[in-house]
């Protein structure tokens, strides 16, 4: 047996064994439903900081994300501020979420958004985002580990991998499925703690193989000024494209601000794909991970919101930001160099066009497990840990989803309308039960409708960004109503699947439009009709009981979050300055960035900086995102623990009926 493979079954044994400890050690803590569903509301801040860390990054930022980088170039490495807009979703919702579900004893989103709105279809709806979100995403991230254990046992006497993909990917989930149907959240957590640092170093190493590859870092900018010089990668035409970003190789520059599309949609656009409005949705569309179900449920697990503001911005936004910033790009931007693209190696502009397998133009994803390859006989044991760092990434997210969508598979569907008087015991159970539906149906999908998993995939983030309404509305705004909220969240999700890649699917040329018109997320269509649909039904629907009700659930928020007279006069500063963040670091502004600092093609003597212009833009607002998330979480309060204690009106849950506010 090769030595890559005998140190990547060791690793991952090493692994398997400490994920199942803490499923062991998380049943045991486990005596209440609170324990088991939110960790009993007291996670400690380190294990907060690099869980909720671990699970806002998958296994796609490890594998996906530099391949796409190395397919589309500069114009897609926009995709790392996700870093910045992650977790600006939290710093927005997370620490008002924790003072209503400690106030009032709620453990699922569903069961705040029904007391809140004073209704159940609401919580349904909540039900339905957790549901698609979890389970096709949980489905991509097993297959994908199923993927890349059979390509690093693919040996002489085993062409096509000593692993299948199936067969890796059911026993792979095999051991997520015990750890966290055993020990719940807490398990999650302490095992998410790991898989953060491991996602983290494995990329890291990966960029540190990719640039060792190319020759170093010197040798990597002299190669991408040669390539910006060429035509290979230029668009064929920009007609259509609005505001050009300019005559520039696509590899170093947004096409422009939007393209009109007609019809065919995005695939087929001329321009180029990253458009200012498409890289905007895309990550409003990743913005909605924090304003998933699940992290609702990881903010009431805290003891305090004292985890808030530093993950957001030191974990997320600086350490894990500036990880992508710079190593994703040595990995994508490399692989041009090594043979990977064949029109650069035909050009005769390769480093070395023996070292990667023009077929990873063919499919990107298979870039990473490439890289794992070239030090597969100088440093197998590399191999075996990037392995499990890889696997890690995969699971890191997945875990969170399969525990959070238990919980509220039990708490909003079985107690809320089978068993009210379910007792503490009874829903661990039930909870357990749902994490197993909830793998089961991952996998089933995963193992036999490739399409489907496709399909639905595209869907999880951007319905998850159609909880920004709902969670805006219980966090800032009392005049969004119950009619309003669920109307604007169900057509919300309707014009999310009708403007991703389902909707064609489903209805083919009855649609007059393709997957992402306009080259706008599905994730912006649908937060667009969300917003009109809730001003208007809202506008339409007031009733004063219900706003009486609404807003001492706001007066509590008020009291607890008030600042003082000097930050208040900085509230329109902070307005200005996200504002113009996002219109010029991710926004039709972006397209500035082709050439401010030199045009792409002037090589790093006309490079103000000495890397190519778009490249220094970003690494500029990324510096500039990080102080913005510092001004909002630390400055202006909305990430730090409240000025006054908040007192709790339940001692645990269970049993207990929710008291209404005010009791």
């Amino acid at each position: 047996m090769p030595s890559k493979v005998v140190w990547l079954f060791a690793f991952v044994i090493l692994y398997w064994t400490y994920c199942i400890y803490w499923g062991i050690r998380g049943a045991q803590m486990a005596r209440t439903a609170s324990d088991y569903f939110i960790a009993g509301r007291k996670l400690p801040l380190w294990v907060f900081v690099l869980a909720a860390t671990a699970t806002s990054y998958s296994g796609w930022t490890f594998i996906g994300h530099p391949g796409l980088v190395f397919r589309d170039g500069f114009q897609y490495a926009f995709a790392s501020f996700y870093a910045i807009t992650i977790p600006f979703t939290g710093v927005l919702f997370l620490k008002r979420q924790w003072m209503l579900g400690k106030r009032f004893g709620y453990v699922t989103p569903g069961e705040m958004l029904a007391d809140y709105f004073q209704g159940d279809a609401i919580r349904i709806l909540t039900v339905v985002v957790a549901l698609f979100y979890s389970v096709p995403y949980l489905g991509l991230q097993l297959a994908a580990s199923g993927y890349l254990f059979n390509v690093l046992t693919i040996t002489e006497a085993f062409p096509h991998g000593m692993v299948g993909e199936t067969f890796g990917m059911w026993v792979l989930s095999i051991v997520v499925v015990l750890y966290v149907a055993s020990g719940g959240l807490r398990a999650v957590a302490y095992v998410d703690t790991v898989q953060c640092v491991l996602l983290w170093l494995g990329i890291v190493i990966v960029g540190l193989i990719a640039l060792d590859a190319v020759g170093g870092f010197s040798s990597l900018n002299a190669a991408m000024a040669r390539l910006a010089g060429t035509d290979i990668g230029r668009w064929g035409t920009t007609e259509g494209v609005a505001f050009s970003g300019g005559d520039f190789n696509a590899y170093f520059a947004v096409p422009g601000i939007i393209q009109w599309t007609a019809g065919e949609g995005v695939e087929e656009s001329t321009g180029g794909l990253w458009t200012g409005v498409m890289i905007l949705t895309y990550m409003m569309a990743l913005m909605g991970i924090q304003a998933a179900p699940a992290f609702t449920m990881w903010a009431f697990s805290n003891s305090s919101p004292a985890p808030f503001a530093p993950q957001a911005v030191w974990a997320s936004a600086a350490w894990i930001g500036g990880t992508l910033i710079f190593f994703t790009a040595f990995q994508g931007m490399a692989a041009q160099f090594l043979g990977a693209n064949p029109a650069v190696t035909a050009a005769g502009l390769a480093v070395d066009p023996n070292l990667l397998p023009a077929s990873i133009a063919d499919n990107p994803d298979t870039l990473v497990p490439y890289y794992f390859n070239l030090i597969a006989d100088t440093a197998p044991w590399l191999v075996g840990l990037l392995a499990v760092c890889a696997v890690a990434a995969m699971q890191s997210t997945g875990a969170a989803y399969i525990s959070t969508a238990g919980a509220i598979l039990t708490r909003d569907l079985y107690k809320r309308y089978i068993n009210r008087r379910a007792t503490h015991m009874t829903q661990k159970l039930f909870g357990r039960i749902g994490v197993f539906i909830i793998v089961a149906l991952a996998l089933l999908v995963a193992t036999y409708s490739d399409q489907a998993l496709v399909l639905l995939g595209g869907l999880a983030v951007a319905f998850g960004l159609q909880m920004w309404v709902p969670l805006a509305a219980i966090c800032y705004l009392p005049q969004i109503t119950r009619a309003g909220a669920t109307a604007g969240l169900a057509c919300g999700l309707i014009a999310v699947a009708m403007t991703d890649s389902i909707g064609p699917a489903l209805f083919g040329d009855a649609l007059p439009w393709g997957r992402f018109p306009l080259t706008i997320h599905s994730a912006g269509w649908g937060i667009l009709v969300n917003i009109v649909v809730c001003a208007v039904v809202s506008a339409l629907t007031d009733d004063p009981r219900q706003a009486s009700h609404r807003k001492r659930f706001h007066a509590f928020l008020d009291e607890h979050t008030r600042l003082s007279a000097r930050k208040r006069s900085f509230i329109p500063v902070a307005w200005g300055v996200t504002a113009a963040w996002f219109l010029f670091a991710i926004g039709p502004g972006a397209v500035i960035g082709n050439w401010i600092f030199g045009r792409p093609d002037a090589g790093p003597d006309g490079w103000m900086f000495g890397i190519p212009s778009i490249w220094a833009w970003q690494i500029l607002f990324w510096l500039a995102g990080i102080a913005l998330l510092w001004f909002l979480a630390y400055w202006m309060e909305l990430a730090t623990v409240p000025s006054r204690d908040v007192q709790a009106l339940v001692d645990d849950i269970g049993d207990t009926a929710l008291p209404k506010p005010g009791s």
